[in-house]
């Protein structure tokens, strides 16, 4: 998958989340739970959709690396 793929990917699972959200209004660089306002229900959600999408395991003492969607395209990517 590469990261154009991965971005929608990931984009299309936060919309799914948060179904208020529009794609465009998403920052690469700012955490989720800020920026969006983004419980940590909502944020533990995306993060265990995007793991089974992707089949990389997101474990939770790594959740600080994943919380813009920049940091989360690398962390897949890397791993």
């Amino acid at each position: 998958m590469d990261t154009k793929e991965l971005r929608e990917l990931i984009l299309t699972e936060l919309c799914n989340i948060a179904p208020e959200i529009e794609k465009d209004e998403v920052p690469d660089d700012q955490d989720f739970r800020e920026a969006l306002e983004l419980d940590s229900m909502d944020f533990l959600s995306l993060v265990i959709a995007v793991s089974q999408k992707t089949k990389v395991n997101i474990p939770e003492v790594d959740y600080p690396k994943v919380l813009t969607l920049n940091d989360m395209i690398d962390y897949i990517n890397n791993n």
